[in-house]
């Protein structure tokens, strides 16, 4: 097929790669005028580490990527252990792939890569959609200079604010979460031994307020991501904001956290707003559909927002190789991905709730009796967008 592409991001990019592999000519257009991604972390659980070992980028994974060897929750203050989900080596043998952290730049530098490996010269930057129309033949895309190119399929990979969501579903908006992350690296060395974690993923949840803390780059690097509540601002996830912000809203945090935050550079924290959608249930018109947070914005609590796009592109090019017509093809893509794809915004929204709990007591009995590492390991990590059965009605 020829197949047109909205967005140069990760689930943009693993899907034009993906299709580009199995025959599809792609085209993938992307409104910046360069390639790259933010400098922020991003974690790979194995059902879409599964994806990203098919179109062969694992060996950029192992080469920056760091494996962590648990999620670890604890609390904000005191670091009392609430709850584990172990990694490492027990979710590679029983989901059958690694767990990574890594920089968002290194993979989105590694996915480009396999795209031109696939199909050199599919990206066109300086590519902003503006319209989209679609006829019995195929669809089409206006570009904000006026341009017009055809497909016989487009695909919205747009992100939060996409324009192909807007052909599809109409003129809906997100919503602000009344929650803003911040996002600040630091180098390692900067941090006393004696105040890093181990290798692995903390949690720290606090009142109306939690952090994450990794390693990435090899465990060069500390990745710190907070969220809390504040009024809404702007969501450009490049909008620097004051050190002394960040600092206040972690003052009497565990000396670990305040570590990372003492050594964080004052010009380089960012914070963003986050914003959601109802997790829609419609994906696709007889020639578009979408992906990733086009169609299922996902809060960061379960860091799978960037594996449901990953996923979806996995699903998305098995779905194309169907012996249906086109709009069947899609509608097996959709029903089969909606489903899923919903309960994991629903429970990344509850996981927000529950990291965030006032009291101390009240905490600890809601993670014993949510029991979030045997929900993970049960329905999350175990699925495999390449050989999950696909038919013509999803399973809930």
């Amino acid at each position: 097929m020829d197949i047109l592409i909205v967005g140069a991001g990760i689930g943009g990019l693993t899907a034009a790669t993906r299709l580009a592999q199995r025959g599809h000519r792609v085209r993938v257009l992307e409104q910046a005028a360069s390639l790259g991604e933010v400098g922020a972390g991003i974690q790979m659980s194995a059902n879409a580490v599964k994806v990203l070992q098919a179109i062969g980028v694992e060996p950029a994974l192992q080469a920056s990527g760091v494996l962590p060897q648990a999620f670890e929750f604890r609390r904000f203050d005191s670091g009392e252990l609430l709850h584990r989900i172990p990694l490492g080596d027990a979710h590679r043998e029983r989901h059958g792939a690694a767990y990574y952290q890594m920089h968002r730049r290194d993979l989105h530098a590694a996915l480009v890569d396999a795209l031109q490996a696939a199909a050199p010269g599919a990206v066109r930057l300086d590519a902003r959609v503006q319209a989209v129309q679609e006829d019995a033949d195929g669809a089409q895309v206006e570009l904000a200079s006026g341009e017009t190119l055809r497909a016989e399929l487009v695909v919205g990979a747009d992100g939060i604010k996409s324009q192909v969501r807007q052909h599809v579903l109409g003129q809906d908006r997100p919503v602000f979460t009344g929650q803003v992350v911040w996002r600040v690296l630091v180098p390692v060395e900067r941090v006393p031994p004696q105040l890093r974690t181990d290798v692995v993923s903390t949690i720290w949840c606090g009142p109306g307020n939690h952090a994450v803390t990794y390693y990435l780059r090899s465990g060069r690097l500390i990745n710190f991501v907070g969220c809390v509540a504040r009024p809404w601002e702007e969501e450009s996830w490049t909008a620097a904001r004051p050190w002394s912000e960040l600092d206040s809203d972690y003052t009497g945090w565990h000396p670990m956290v305040r570590a990372v935050v003492e050594a964080a550079d004052r010009d380089q924290c960012f914070r963003w707003a986050l914003n959601t959608r109802v997790p829609a249930m419609v994906w696709s018109t007889p020639r578009v559909t979408m992906l990733g947070d086009a169609v299922h914005s996902t809060l960061p609590y379960m860091a799978q927002g960037a594996a449901m796009a990953i996923e979806d592109a996995g699903v998305l090019a098995r779905a194309l190789e169907l012996a249906l017509p086109l709009e069947q093809r899609l509608r097996v893509y959709e029903q089969h991905r909606a489903p899923r794809t919903r309960r994991v915004v629903e429970e990344s929204t509850e996981m927000g709730q529950l990291y965030q709990i006032d009291n101390a007591q009240e905490m600890r009995q809601a993670f014993h009796d949510r029991n979030v590492a045997r929900s993970r390991n049960e329905w999350l990590y175990p699925y495999d967008p390449l050989t999950v059965p696909l038919q013509a009605t999803a399973p809930a």
